[in-house]
Order: structure tokens, then sequence, then C-alpha cells
């Protein structure tokens, strides 16, 4: 049977046609779509599924040519994913399941389905296949589907069970997290229990959920947190124009990502996040993969990704970005965009933990750490074994951490900052402000610890922060990231 393709809102013909399931023989029916997309195709086809009465389970595999191309070409990628009887319609009502390309099949029954996707009751009505031509080669891109449906009683689709919302934590301390980790429930290889393993050996105390496009993962994390583990959930919502986390959104929050920046929607799913207890963060957003590079402005942001797995030229790129706007505003929070810090971890080698954000909260709780978060108390280190400490005081005796402010009479009086650092051996310490890089030291002894005292004044500088850096192989060419901090601001006091 020959499917054409179709798009929001239109026609096309209905796989099915399937006999009712009346004896013992029959054991499902088998149905072959084909259909073809040109270059230019609409980002998202939906092929229909007729689901009748008595269907146990609904098995998708799918196959896509790839034909050669001219060098510097992109070649064929197609997406899958899966909406039931309630339809397409952007807001995700219908969701079932979405694994990118990381799949060649698929199946959902009442009680199990194929990690990425949902379990729950096959509905007769008109379901509907999602096709993500991510991309397509010059010669269009072909495809074929084979839908089994399965007749069988309805099993019972379990209640899920999700991570709590809080672990023993140590009061008001400094807490390490990795927020951007994939598993199998998209397209990472790793299980959550594995996920958890490496997150302990890295020496985290909280992670994040973030598949692609998907929560079906949630409902796998409450066996592997504990009390030395706090498990947020969220999703890595993956559109055409950036990649942004949602994190430590209520279990099973799904957020839409079928749309692009020029749709006006973001505005309303950045809502969704924020209603759902989660945090809006733009990931990798200077990343040079299709479709990663952030487009959609940073106005509905809570904080961003500036270090997104091992230090690479885009994250120099986010990290000037986001220096260059921190004098906006003079430090009050709402103005300026705290920075984090995420493994992106997917897979062996890549490293939980590497980096991972470091976060000053009232205790190892959902609400504690996403408050601090916000309010940018936090810097960003490569291992568990780099701790630093950042603060400025001025003349009269107040004081102020990092993600603060520190209010000074004149602004002219000293003001000193002191960094103490340890588990940092050779690297090297910069002192950055709003006019640049105004202290660098000597590269810290074997032993990594040290402590740096600069003076300065309100005047002269409106925030600092500070960097550790990896000896450089290129002279004046600055080395790679070992860990930085978000600023301290300094300013006058405020009637």
């Amino acid at each position: 049977m020959e499917a054409a393709p179709r798009a929001y809102g239109g026609g096309g013909p209905r796989a099915g046609n399937r006999p009712a399931a009346s004896g013992p023989a029959y054991v499902g029916e088998v149905t072959t779509l084909r259909g073809a997309l040109p270059p230019g195709s609409p980002d998202y086809v939906y092929v229909p599924v007729d689901v009748p009465p008595g269907t146990a389970e609904l098995h998708v595999s799918y196959t896509y040519d790839r034909p050669s191309v001219p060098a510097g070409t992109r070649g064929n990628a197609l997406d899958i994913g899966l909406f039931d009887e309630r339809g397409t319609e952007l807001g995700g009502r219908g969701f079932r399941g979405w694994s990118g390309g990381a799949r060649t099949e698929f199946f959902v029954r009442a009680d199990e389905a194929t990690p990425g996707y949902l379990p729950g009751p096959l509905n007769p009505g008109t379901w509907h296949i999602a096709l993500g031509p991510y991309a397509v080669a010059p010669q269009g891109l072909s495809y074929e589907l084979t839908v089994t449906l399965t007749p069988g009683a309805p099993g019972r689709t379990p209640r899920p069970v999700y991570p709590p919302p809080r672990a023993a934590g140590r009061g008001r301390a400094w807490y390490r997290g990795d927020c951007h980790l994939h598993s199998v429930h998209s397209d990472g290889r790793r299980t959550p229990a594995r996920i958890a393993e490496l997150a302990r050996a890295a020496g985290l105390d909280f992670v994040n959920s973030s598949d692609h496009n998907t929560t079906a993962s949630h409902a796998h994390w409450a066996d592997v947190a504990g009390d030395d583990l706090l498990v947020l959930l969220g999703e890595e919502v993956t559109t055409r124009n950036g990649h942004v986390l949602a994190l430590g959104t209520d279990p099973g929050t799904f957020v839409d990502w079928r749309h692009r920046a020029r749709d006006g929607h973001w505005g309303h799913f950045a809502r969704v996040i924020r209603q759902a207890g989660g945090l809006v963060v733009p990931a990798h957003p200077y990343a040079a993969c299709i479709g990663c590079a952030w487009k959609y402005g940073f106005a509905e942001a809570d904080a961003v990704e500036v270090w997104n797995g091992p230090w690479t030229p885009d994250d120099e790129v986010a990290l000037a970005a986001w220096d260059a706007r921190l004098c906006l505003g003079g430090g009050d929070r709402g103005a300026w965009l705290p920075a984090m810090g995420n493994s992106d971890a997917h897979r062996a080698p890549d490293a939980i933990g590497l980096p991972q954000t470091v976060v000053l909260a009232d205790d190892l709780t959902r609400e504690a750490v996403q408050e601090g978060l916000r309010a940018g108390r936090s810097y960003v280190a490569e291992s568990r074994h780099i701790q630093l400490a950042l603060t400025a005081t001025a003349e009269h005796g107040a004081r102020a951490g990092i993600g603060e402010r520190l209010a000074v009479l004149d602004a002219d009086a000293p003001v000193t900052v002191r960094l103490e650092v340890s588990g940092a051996p050779r690297r090297t310490v910069r002192l950055v402000t709003d006019q640049g890089v105004l202290f660098t030291g000597r590269p810290l002894p074997v032993s990594g610890a040290g402590t740096v005292q600069w003076r300065t004044t309100a005047a002269h500088a409106a925030y600092v922060r500070a960097e550790l850096r990896h000896e450089a192989a290129l002279g004046p060419v600055p080395g790679a990231m070992s860990a930085f901090t978000n600023p301290v601001f300094l300013g006058p006091a405020r009637p």
C-alpha cells in the first residue's frame, strides 16, 4: 500500500482494513506503507493508521533510503514517533512516544512499551505515525513503514511511580549535579540504573532526566534515586531552532517541540515548563549540529548551559556571549542569566559529571536546588575534585558571594576579591570583569590548592567572576576550561 506523506491537517490514505479478530489463527494484520519526501518537506509528516477495537499491540518498523550525496550535502535522516487517537495537535495531547533516529522499530501495549514510548490503552480510532525528516538528500527520501496490529485482551497499565522530590541533604551546602543526561529512552545507551551508578561515582548529589522529546523515562527513575541522589525529571525539548532543558518539571510533563522560532509558540511552552515547576535552560546555544543553535532569544530563560561536555570552541563562544550580557541590570536578578554546565552524556566514553554544576542550596530538594540555580549561586567544574569559593568584601565589612550583589557605600572604595581553590593542580586562575581579564595568576601548585586576593572598586568593575584554565598549548590562547563561577556584582548601595 502506498501512503502519501501528510502534514498538519492534511489528508492521506489510511493503514488498516484489518479483519475482526475471530479465531486463534489470526495473529495480527501487517500493513506496509510507502512514501517519498522531497527536499523542503514539512518538519513533521503524519501517516494515519486505523486501530480497531480489540487491538492489544501496535508495532512499527521502518526503513528509508540513503543515497550518495555530493560533498558538503546532508544525506537522509528520518526521525519517528507516535500519536494516539487523541490527535496530533500542538501541545501533545495524543503523544505516545518519540525515538527520533535512535531506533528502527517500536511497540506500544497497555502494559509495556519500547523505551521512549508510553504504555497505555490502545483505544480504537485513527492513530498517527509521526515522521520527522531531519535532513533530506537532493534526491528526496523514500521510506517504508511496516505496521503490525495484534489483537488480544488489553493488559493493565501500571501506575507510574516517580522519584521523591527530596534526598537526605546536608542542610545549606554546596551540591553537585549534572542536569543534561540521555538514557535508553532517547538516543542514549545507558539505563537509568547505570546513569545513577556513574553519577554517584562522579560525586554527584543530583541529576536531571533530559531525554529528547519524551517523558517515557520518568517512571523508571524511582528505583535508582536514594538518600544520596536526588533525581529531577525533565525533557530536552529538541526543536529545529535549538534545544532547551525543561529542568525539574512535575512528573509526566510533556513539552512539545514541533515549532520553530518564527511560529511564535515558544513563549507558551516556556510557560508550560514553569507552570510545571521547571526551569527553562537553553542547551549548547552555539552548537554546530543541525537545529542545535538557539534561535529563540533568552528573554524566557532561567539559566543557560554555557558548558556542554568536554570544552570545545562552541563553549568558548557561549562563554563570551554569556559574559557580554552580564552588565545588563547591574546585577538585578531577572536582568542577568546564570550559567550552568552539564555533560550531555549519551554513552561511553561520555563522562557523566564532565562538567558539573555546583550549587549552593538550602537543602537537597527539587525546590531548593532550582532556587539556587535560578539565583546563580553556582559554579561549574570539570570534576568532583575542584572546589571554589569566591567572595567580594567591602571596606565597611559587607560581603557577597557567587550570584550575589555587593552594595558599597562609595563606588571608589576598595573591594577585596578572594578566591580559594582546591583540587586544581597546575590550573591558572583568571579574574574577569566587564572590562575583560584583569588578573591572571601563576599556575597553582601540584597540590591544586591556593588562594588569590585582588583589589578593585565598584567604579572599576561592574562584576567579578573567576575562571580556572588548563595550561595553554598556543601562547596567548587560553587553555581549556577547568572551572568557572557565576559573577559577584559590585555596585553602589541603593536607596
